[in-house]
């Protein structure tokens, strides 16, 4: 349908605003997990969605023509959290059985084991690709921070934190952050041996650091912790912008959060199933959506799209509805 496509190129190109966040509503959702979702990941530069659930399912959807393209069942080693590789098809995902805790490069395409990379000890809790190169760093419950890459099964560097550790790279892949104790360690990826170069404080919030995330500019920097903080830093300054509060979660859940495309808002589960919105500029909370859920759902703002995504139970494609905002712009 050629004369449908401008016009979706249109809405795209729509500013992110409060009103349009507050109009978002569940478009589309797949019901048929037998679990619930643990991870999920956009592709960078396709349409591509991968997720991964307690069923021992990842699946692969093409968010442009909202299908499910493939599931491949992880029976033997379970899954916990998947991310994906340059390679559209490609991804790496961590175990969730208890007893090998070894990360897999696997092909989507065919099914293949491509590699296996062996180092934690225990249950690895965060993960994080470089954009740049093929490198990607994996923290676990051992007190470990990995460093690999992607052609080699040993990893390339060691990194010991106390406590559980939180770690992601910013989108250029130059710089990492590993957050543990109350505090954000920033570290250059061509140098990180040398220790951090800044240290920032998350102003006396010592529970368990769950999710760090940069915006896509690299100038924000959130990190959402166990009883239900969400703090929002600049990442150059490590000053502390705001803290959002939320339910906080049970020890066995992770909170997430994410930033939206260009860094404006963060969207955030809470420990009660809830989602909510906060502009970065103001701090206040404009948007809320309850839930049944008792669980922080994962969730991740699609890249460069007016649409974020939810797992919990289902998978859920959030879409502004554009009745509401007619009424909207009517009223202007």
């Amino acid at each position: 349908m050629a004369g449908g496509q401008p016009e979706r190129e249109d809405k795209v190109s729509l500013e992110l605003t409060e009103e349009i966040l507050q109009s978002m509503e569940v478009g589309m959702a797949f019901r048929d997990y037998n679990g619930r979702i643990s991870s999920m990941d956009f592709h960078k530069t396709s349409s591509y969605l991968v997720t991964a659930s307690d069923d021992e399912s990842i699946r692969l959807y093409d968010v442009a023509s909202a299908t499910c393209l493939k599931t491949i069942n992880s029976k033997k080693y379970g899954v916990d959290l998947v991310s994906f590789t340059s390679h559209p098809t490609t991804v790496i995902y961590s175990s969730k059985n208890g007893w090998d805790e070894s990360l897999r490069l696997l092909s989507l395409h065919d099914n293949k084991y491509l590699r296996y990379f062996k180092g934690h000890h225990d249950r690895v809790v965060s993960l994080s690709l470089c954009s740049r190169k093929d490198c990607f760093i994996s923290g676990s419950l051992d007190r470990t921070v990995l460093l690999w890459d992607q052609r080699a099964e040993k990893c390339q560097g060691l990194l010991r934190v106390q406590g559980r550790p939180a770690a992601a790279y910013d989108d250029q892949g130059l710089v990492f952050a590993i957050a543990f104790g109350g505090y954000i360690r920033m570290f250059d990826a061509r140098k990180y041996e040398k220790g951090p170069f800044d240290i920032f404080s998350l102003g006396g919030d010592m529970s368990e650091a769950n999710v760090v995330k940069f915006s896509n500019d690299g100038r924000l920097m959130l990190l959402t912790t166990s009883n239900g903080h969400i703090h929002v830093l600049d990442s150059f300054r490590g000053t502390l912008l705001s803290t959002y509060n939320v339910k906080p979660i049970s020890s066995n859940s992770t909170l997430e959060a994410s930033f939206s495309p260009e860094g404006m808002f963060v969207i955030s589960g809470s420990g009660d199933g809830s989602v909510y919105a906060w502009s970065v500029r103001s701090g206040k909370e404009v948007a809320s959506w309850m839930s049944t859920e008792a669980e922080p759902p994962v969730i991740k703002w699609a890249p460069g799209s007016l649409m974020f995504v939810t797992g919990s139970s289902e998978l859920s494609f959030w879409i502004p509805d554009l009745s509401k905002l007619a009424a909207y712009v009517g009223r202007k």
